[in-house]
């Protein structure tokens, strides 16, 4: 022990030194000293030498020394050197997370960047992971322009089993975790989409661990709500990373992991496709690494059979939780909401397969065969029925709230939308409580019956599904749905997708209105005139005033002036605003040739006015002068 201590004195004496030949003579010395885990050692040894010295090598090494380096070999030599004892140095935490170390952060992701020496590069990535390990501070010297910029490149070509390519993983795992709103900016959003595309390609090499690492990593870059980011992505001008995603994705969606990692990868897929749109999933590039592209129609029956699969699991899991379990225990609760919100990406993603699967079969020239396109149809087809099962047993269960209730109705109305006929029975029998549903911040339905109204615009085509939708009262809760969207405190004062089907949807059940009067009575209507007024009173769109007009004067047909003024307590000067409506869009299409993509509508109005026109005297007088 003695000469131990002796020796570590004379270290440093060497140390404190005044020439720098005796301060590298102690260098020498010191790596022992450092490598020993002896933490009082090797601060008395980072005291001794000091950061100035450290960071005066470390230049030198680097070949930015104010003497210069007279050979290759001996730069080298203080560059090993340096980045050594940095390393060493640094496995005491109050070392790592000093200023001085974090300053040194640039300059050893400029050496990752630049150096082909394996030894090097191991003990920069193992001080780079010491120094974001140790403090807040050192971590976001990560998000400093430029940073991620040298040090993303370099990690894609790392091999799998090497020790950097280990500290590098644990490194950006650390960075990733830290992203957050303050540091994402313009600055380092090249750094961003570097270590995006560099993740990336260890995605799709890794067959270890580090392969869920990396999905878990590219998940969270792409959750952040940052447009630039996602439009960095979409203007790279290769597609590799891309299709380097999609490997990694099919590699795990085909092998046997646990459920929690398939569905990131699950999520993964809903990302990419939010992202680069839903014709990312029909790619199909070959790579120069030797991992073969899954051919595009058995990646799609891949994802969505592993969706339908973890559909099916996440509602009964779902189904016994809310119904059958046991509610005593506390961890209850966490564990419903996060099977709710995995249950919504998957919708979320098989709602973005049937918007694909919908303009794949009007192309021309499809890219998938067309007996994929039935298997993937007859896959919805039971993954539909399964969700209406789901919620037939949450309707005996008197449940009207929840996400995933919620979740379950906005993929039903997507996908019905397209396939009317499908699950027939079943939806016509659900149709009212479907339109019922809430989420869990909401105190009536409005967005159940927004996620329902593409199907509800195509049932209402024909008389039977007039009839349905009216025998639940569903014509007043779209009206209530529409008054919400376009009336005084609504926020859609134009016409959106979501106004505009609300529209037809009525249009369709009141030009059935002598079928249906068992069910539907101009009362029912009378919110749904004045939120037409605000919609229009200052609206200069041509198809806004005839879409409403049309709806007004089938309306009217429903009643009389005089009901409408005294029975209903409206209003003369709402009336009056109304009769001007009309007056607008009758004028509107006879003396101009510019609307004749609402022809219809003015038929409608002219047809309406004819029947009612003798029962309303004020509107009629107004429309003869």
């Amino acid at each position: 022990m003695e000469s131990t201590g002796t020796s570590l004195d004379d270290c440093l004496k060497l140390l404190r030194g005044q020439r720098d030949e005796q301060k590298l003579a102690g260098l020498l010395l010191a790596a022992k000293f450092c490598q020993g885990g002896d933490t009082a050692s090797v601060l008395k040894v980072y005291e001794a030498v000091g950061a100035r010295f450290l960071q005066r090598l470390l230049m030198t090494g680097m070949g930015k020394g104010a003497g210069g380096v007279k050979s290759g070999e001996e730069q080298e030599a203080f560059l090993r050197l340096s980045i050594t004892l940095l390393a060493a140095l640094c496995r005491v935490p109050e070392i790592a997370s000093s200023e001085e170390m974090n300053s040194q952060v640039p300059h050893v992701a400029e050496i990752i960047s630049r150096s082909s020496d394996p030894f090097i590069v191991e003990e920069c990535y193992e001080f780079l992971l010491l120094v974001a390990a140790a403090s807040e501070n050192g971590l976001v010297k990560f998000y400093e322009p430029g940073v991620m910029d040298m040090l993303a490149p370099h990690i894609s070509t790392l091999t799998d089993g090497s020790r950097s390519l280990e500290f590098a993983m644990k490194l950006l795992q650390l960075v990733v975790n830290r992203l957050s709103d303050d540091l994402l900016n313009d600055e380092n959003l090249r750094g961003m989409s570097a270590m995006v595309t560099s993740v990336a390609r260890q995605f799709a090499v890794l067959q270890n661990i580090h392969k869920f690492d990396a999905l878990h990593m590219l998940t969270t870059l792409l959750s952040s709500n940052y447009v630039p980011l996602h439009e960095a992505l979409r203007s790279i001008s290769t597609d590799i990373w891309s299709s380097e995603i999609r490997i990694g994705i099919s590699e795990i969606l085909q092998n046997r992991v646990v459920s929690t990692e398939k569905l990131q990868a699950l999520l993964l897929a809903d990302l990419m496709m939010s992202i680069l749109g839903v014709n990312w999933l029909l790619e199909h590039k070959r790579l120069h690494h030797n991992h073969e592209p899954m051919p595009v129609d058995k990646f799609l029956l891949l994802v969505l059979e592993s969706s339908r699969v973890e559909v099916a699991v996440l509602l009964n899991e779902l189904a016994y939780l809310k119904y059958e379990a046991s509610r005593s225990s506390s961890d209850a609760a966490g564990t419903i909401f996060q099977k709710q919100r995995s249950l919504a990406i998957l919708f979320s993603l098989m709602e973005k397969i049937i918007k694909l699967i919908l303009t794949v079969s009007e192309a021309k020239d499809p890219s998938v065969k067309e007996s994929t396109l039935t298997k993937i149809i007859l896959g919805l087809n039971e993954t539909i029925d399964l969700v209406l099962d789901f919620l037939q047993d949450s309707k005996d269960h008197g449940q009207i709230k929840g996400d995933d209730l919620l979740a379950a109705v906005r993929i039903i109305g997507s996908y019905l939308a397209e396939a009317p006929t499908a699950c027939k029975e079943k939806t016509r029998d659900l149709l009212g409580y479907l339109l019922s549903i809430e989420g869990e911040e909401e105190t009536s339905p409005f967005y159940s019956v927004c996620f329902l109204l593409p199907m509800l615009c195509q049932i209402t085509m024909d008389i039977d599904g007039c009839k349905a939708l009216a025998s639940v009262g569903g014509h007043k809760m779209i009206v209530e749905c529409l008054v919400n969207m376009v009336g005084g405190n609504g926020k859609m004062v134009n016409i959106s997708d979501r106004v505009l089907l609300a529209c037809d949807t009525i249009l369709n059940l009141l030009l059935n209105r002598k079928e249906l009067e068992v069910w539907i009575e101009g009362s029912q209507f009378v919110n749904l005139l004045h939120a037409l007024i605000f919609w229009t009173e200052n609206c200069k769109d041509p198809s806004v005033v005839m879409m409403a007009s049309s709806i007004c004067s089938l309306v009217f047909d429903l009643t009389s002036e005089e009901s409408l003024l005294n029975k209903w307590n409206f209003d003369q000067s709402s009336f009056e605003k109304l009769s001007h409506l009309i007056v607008r869009s009758l004028s509107q299409g006879e003396i101009s040739d510019d609307f004749k993509d609402q022809s219809d509508l003015h038929q409608i109005i002219i047809a309406a006015y004819c029947d009612w026109a003798d029962r309303f005297p004020f509107v009629r007088n107004a429309v003869e002068n």
